[in-house]
């Protein structure tokens, strides 16, 4: 006891702000219910299984541990089962979902001999019984978050929906195509429901998102409503609508009429009765979730290294599914498997490891590939052994990673589902960060190519531009089908089907093949681009555009264009099959940059694009102080000295300014044309911009280096260097293109992520993965093997290049 007296000043008696673990070890997937149960550090309250416990003794030096031991209870065999009566769980006549019960010990540790007390001991100093009692009694951290996504979920009605005024102006939104009205912003987008303007939302504190034109509308008109554009899918719950005033995204009880009002017309899906289309799309549903989770074929499950499930969180088959395909290529799998032990990874973690994106990627990664956790679920006692008779495993919970990889995204910290494409692409995003672009350590890169675009000019010039991605997203092309003649006879006999009122059975229905070489030659043909600016013409014109890639990556993911919206938005997820072969060569898409004999566009911008670029007055502001007798250009120039900020800033600069010597110099000619007064623009080049982008700004402020300076802070796209969005005149690589890998252009299918439903933000995803020469399905914590892998209905495709 002396020896847990001299430790005491290691013992903190938690608060309730503090995040208590004590259901999971952070750098592994041991529980209470492992054999050497947990033990909570209680100076940090961070839970380690038993053999990570002494590498967190060896880390810190604190000594205080709790024990907690779950232990599966004996359950009486002539126990009386309950019948569910109730929609009730855990109340007398409710729901009894016959889970195993647990009973708990615990003990006080002091390592590094491991002395035990055990608790409750009324011999134990009151601080310990104290810390002991609040870690017992305390809400997990691990629950505690995943409460919180849920509670997240919960909106409340907007005050503003019922009555919420909507000016018929004419807006007729399309449903794609969509830009900021105010910048060049093209995805973070709001439409407002009051006038339909679309905006760019908030700024990041990393200079990430919008440019903040949003919520300045929002200030300028006190129009309070905005639906997220990109959220608005048949399921209109899940539209993403946020509440200026109350500062809170909210539901909007009437949103589908304020959409139809701006022409997205949802009205279709308020009928009661279903249409021959809409009964074949519901058979066509049913036949993708039983075709590509290969429902009722007795498949061999699967344990092992590699074959470890993921257990599903709520919705988090999205994850899974990416995962499960991500850690089977060797990039990553040497990275955070390996060449990174568990030990390692915690020894450079931050003091808390469950917010370190490297720690519970190297855990998440040993949890996947050791094989440690790959077993067969334990059978139920008594009643429900009998009918326990699968060796289906329980899977791996990935909780810590979850929370660490959605830390910075509002969507996937959320309980809801979502487009798997989406996560890949923000996974790779953050595993890029937290490597800082090393080529050695990164592996995202192997995903990571160079894409160049060729532009056509009809002066005979051409230009390029350059960017860097992690997927080619193709478009598939509905009349390269190879069964056309099926085709017809399948309409033909489906109208004489409908004028007999009969339905079409499922087996019945014949869907178009595309062959996946016609969806890449589509992505590499030549396309037209209306009111292109040539620079060598000076004038818009029609130009061409073929692109091709500069690089091969080690792994090249196909994206497949399956979600469309028609006339109306009403969402369609197109019912094709892609005929994918197990080996594809894309060695006629690499580009060719500049050709002998071809003469580079001059450099230059439209003068159009010069003068959008001016600060633009607004027009109620400019009309108020007309009406009180000021002159209109000054009115002009006040509103756009001021920021739009108001009427009254507007009339106080107004008022200050009325002497200026340039006052009565038109808006237009602020720029003073294409002079740049170069002391100015090393001026900014003193605060490190860049001279291109310094240039562009002056000229875009009318030469004012403090509005300059606002300019290329708004239009962070002009601003920061980005190697994904690279573009360039010229043909030589960039740094980043000659650092990337490259090879040949053959590859070999590997991974297939598949979805099943009529959104990609609703339904199932499920993993297929070739492993040691099989292919092998991953559908949440199910591993078994597949017995036919449904190779032409997948959403995402995963190829390895073939150097051989």
């Amino acid at each position: 006891m002396e020896l847990l007296r001299s430790n005491l000043s290691r013992v903190r008696i938690p608060e309730p702000t503090n995040r208590i673990y004590k259901h999971e070890c952070c750098v592994s997937f041991e529980t209470p219910r492992a054999e050497g149960g947990l033990f909570v550090d209680m100076t940090t309250f961070l839970a380690f299984g038993k053999d990570y416990v002494n590498w967190n003794y060896e880390k810190t030096g604190n000594p205080v541990y709790l024990h907690i031991k779950q232990t599966r209870k004996v359950v009486p065999e002539d126990r009386p089962s309950k019948k569910p009566t109730l929609l009730a769980i855990g109340v007398e006549g409710g729901f009894d979902n016959n889970e195993p019960q647990y009973e708990e010990t615990h003990n006080i540790v002091i390592l590094p001999d491991y002395v035990t007390f055990p608790f409750p001991s009324v011999e134990l100093p009151e601080k310990v019984r104290l810390a002991v009692d609040a870690i017992i009694m305390a809400e997990g951290a691990e629950r505690k978050e995943q409460l919180a996504a849920w509670t997240a979920d919960k909106k409340q009605v907007s005050a503003y929906a019922m009555n919420l005024p909507q000016i018929d102006n004419g807006v007729i939104v399309p449903p794609s195509g969509w830009k900021c009205a105010k910048c060049d912003k093209k995805d973070n987008l709001w439409l407002n429901l009051t006038d339909g303007m679309i905006l760019c939302g908030r700024k990041n504190f990393d200079g990430t998102g919008g440019n903040n034109h949003a919520i300045e509308h929002y200030k300028e008109t006190s129009y309070p409503l905005a639906v997220k554009l990109g959220t608005i899918t048949a399921d209109l719950e899940a539209a993403d609508v946020f509440s200026y005033p109350e500062d809170d995204s909210v539901v909007d009880p009437l949103l589908a009429q304020h959409l139809a009002f701006f022409g997205i017309d949802f009205s279709a899906l308020q009928k009661t009765e279903m249409t021959t289309a809409e009964k074949e799309l519901d058979q066509n549903t049913n036949f993708d979730w039983n075709r590509i989770q290969e429902s009722g074929q007795d498949s061999e499950l699967i344990h092992g290294p590699g074959y470890t499930g993921l257990a599903n969180l709520g919705n988090s088959c999205y994850m899974a599914a990416t995962m499960q395909v991500v850690f089977s290529t060797r990039s990553f799998n040497s990275r955070y498997y390996t060449n990174q032990s568990l030990k390692m990874a915690f020894e450079m973690a931050p003091a808390d490891p469950t917010v370190d994106l490297n720690m519970q990627l190297t855990k998440l990664a040993h949890g996947m590939l050791s094989g440690k956790y790959s077993v067969p679920a334990p059978e139920d006692d008594g009643e429900s052994a009998a009918i326990s008779t699968t060796n289906k495993q329980e899977g791996i919970p990935p909780r810590m990673f979850k929370a660490v990889i959605a830390a910075s995204h509002p969507e996937f910290s959320s309980m809801r589902q979502q487009d798997a494409l989406e996560f890949f692409l923000h996974f790779l995003d953050q595993v890029e960060r937290v490597n800082g672009g090393s080529s050695v350590l990164d592996p995202s890169r192997s995903f990571k190519f160079g894409i160049e675009e060729r532009i056509l000019c009809p002066s005979g010039k051409v230009g390029f531009n350059k960017r860097l991605d992690y997927i080619l997203s193709l478009n598939i092309p509905l009349h390269e089908a190879t069964n056309k003649e099926e085709l017809e006879a399948f309409h033909k006999l489906k109208a004489e089907k409908i004028s007999e009122g009969k339905d079409v059975s499922s087996d019945e229905i014949v869907r178009p093949r595309v062959p996946l070489a016609a969806c890449l030659a589509n992505y590499s043909a030549p396309e037209e681009i209306q009111d292109y600016y040539s620079t060598a013409l000076k004038a818009k014109t029609t130009a061409l555009k073929t692109a091709g890639l500069t690089s091969f990556p080690d792994y090249l993911v196909l994206h497949m264009r399956k979600f469309v919206l028609e006339e109306g938005w009403v969402p369609k997820k197109l019912d094709v099959y892609i005929d994918v072969p197990d080996i594809i060569d894309i060695s006629y898409m690499r580009s060719k940059g500049l050709q002998p004999g071809e003469e580079l566009l001059p450099d230059g911008v439209p003068e159009a694009e010069v003068e959008s670029n001016n600060p633009v007055a607004n027009e109620d502001i400019v009309a108020q102080l007309v009406s009180m007798g000021f002159n209109h250009l000054h009115c002009q120039k006040a509103a756009i000295n001021t920021s739009n900020a108001g009427v009254e800033e507007a009339m106080n600069w107004l008022l200050a300014h009325m002497d200026d010597p340039d006052i009565d110099v038109p808006v237009s000619q602020g720029a003073h044309g294409n002079e740049v007064d170069q002391s100015k623009v090393d001026t900014l080049l003193s605060f490190g911009f860049q001279e291109e982008i310094a240039r562009k700004a002056l000229k875009a402020s009318g030469g004012d280096i403090e509005k300059a300076t606002d300019w290329i802070f708004n239009n962070p796209d002009a601003s920061v260097s980005s190697d994904m969005d690279t573009s360039t005149s010229s043909s030589k690589p960039t740094p980043d293109d000659t650092e990337l890998p490259d090879g040949r252009g053959r590859y070999g299918l590997f991974g297939i992520v598949s979805h099943m439903g009529t959104s990609t933000h609703c339904g199932h995803y499920v993993a297929h993965v070739l492993k040691d020469g099989r292919w092998v399905i991953f559908n949440d914590n199910k591993v078994a093997a597949s017995i036919n892998p449904p190779k032409d209905m997948g959403y995402l495709y995963f190829f390895e290049r073939l150097d051989s």
